[in-house]
């Protein structure tokens, strides 16, 4: 079968290579009909989030159709359609009965203390070999798949593989509740749903921030005020719209690959800092390999986390969902601490959420087509992928087809 296979930071390639086969009772084999391409897959390519075993197949988001399914699986059959869930868990250990399956106690193969368990990611991630591809393995199938209803669309399905849940849990763990105003770094996919996410959880303002209008323009449609940091100071405008207050919450879904201001007020300070960021970009991807233009990193890795601090009301909450590796040490804590700010973070326990995200798609509450942009084959998979890390202007999201389906 075709996939997308990780060869080392900046190369990857679309080869031939074996479909999966069936290792446990509790997996399934799922021919995929829609993947697509993610943020943090670009974060593997760049460098920015070391470690990813060459050879390793790509992706994690997937809809498709169960081909065939262990004797442990009670609960699907063949010929169903499904939506995979992009964060693994096994469904039966403490941790998941908790409904925290991206922490997994028995799912991992790096083993308990490796932390999240998800597709075509790290070693530390259990090196589970993507979506990306014309067939997937699915492990403890009964946990990490969820029937889709005929009226739902691959279209409509694939945001809720990822996007949609974690946007959903960025609002969830920032405590956005009723009346709050909410700030959102970052207007890509994930930033989309969580400005969605955060309404529909009663905040009264939503404030997004970024620096490409295509995105910004996104975000006003879902009814979201505005801040461009090319053009304003985003901490003092977060300040000036909320009476000197800032936020009560706030969203980081921008991650290791932010970008500094490139022009405007906040500029100068950037610039000023150029040297430090580029330490400290060292010292998180001490590996990377931009050329022809593509893959080169964000070059302000801890820069949303510093705004995000720097513009919060004291005493408010701030979720992050951006990925960020464990290189990373560079946080803002003591401003944090002096702020009294409560912070969480992490990866998204997609299985406890994406039951209730598929009913609001099923009964029409939210379109989540909105948000994919562009439909490339899995034989051109490259160029959805050049395009999306250059950011280009209506590039959102990625949708890709396997020849398979």
């Amino acid at each position: 079968m075709k996939a997308v296979v990780f060869h080392g930071v900046g190369d990857i390639r679309l080869d031939n290579v074996a479909e999966p086969k069936l290792e446990t009772p509790s997996d399934a084999i799922v021919r995929v009909t829609q993947a697509a391409i993610c943020g943090t897959d670009l974060h593997f390519v760049r460098g920015t989030a070391p470690g990813v075993r060459p050879g390793t197949i790509l992706g994690h988001e997937a809809v498709g159709v169960v081909e065939e399914v262990g004797q442990g699986v009670r609960n699907h059959r063949p010929g169903e359609r499904v939506v995979l869930s992009a964060v693994l868990g096994c469904g039966s250990c403490a941790y998941c009965r908790a409904g925290y399956f991206a922490q997994c106690d028995e799912i991992n193969p790096a083993g308990r203390r490796a932390g999240t368990a998800f597709y075509g990611a790290t070693a530390a991630s259990g090196s589970f070999d993507g979506t990306q591809a014309e067939y997937v393995r699915v492990p403890c199938a009964h946990t990490n798949m969820f029937t889709l209803p005929d009226a739902v669309t691959d279209d409509q399905a694939i945001a809720l593989a990822d996007i949609f849940p974690t946007g959903w849990f960025g609002a969830v763990i920032a405590n956005v509740s009723d009346g709050d105003v909410v700030a959102v770094f970052g207007c890509g996919p994930v930033g989309q749903f969580a400005i969605l996410s955060a309404f529909r959880r009663g905040a009264n303002r939503v404030i997004a921030v970024d620096h490409h209008e295509d995105r910004l323009e996104r975000a006003r449609e879902l009814g979201a005020e505005t801040v461009n940091f090319d053009t304003e100071d985003p901490v003092e405008a977060l300040l000036e719209l909320t009476l000197g207050i800032g936020p009560d919450r706030v969203i980081d879904a921008v991650g290791v690959d932010a970008e500094s201001a490139k022009a405007g007020p906040a500029a100068a300070d950037a610039r000023a800092h150029d040297a430090e960021h580029r330490d400290e970009l060292h010292a998180i991807a001490p590996v990377t390999n931009a050329h022809d233009g593509h893959w080169t990193p964000g070059d302000s890795p801890v820069q949303a986390g510093r705004w995000a601090v720097d513009s919060i009301a004291k005493a408010g909450t701030l979720g992050i969902v951006g990925v960020y590796p464990p290189t990373d040490r560079f946080f803002p804590i003591g401003t944090a601490m002096n702020k009294n700010l409560k912070i969480n973070m992490g990866n998204g326990n997609h299985p406890r959420y994406i039951p209730r995200l598929l009913s609001m798609v099923e009964q029409g509450a939210v379109d989540t087509r909105r948000m994919l942009t562009q439909h490339e084959p899995l034989t051109d998979v490259l160029t959805g992928y050049h395009e999306f890390d250059r950011r280009s202007p209506g590039w959102l999201k990625v949708a890709v087809t396997p020849s398979a389906a």
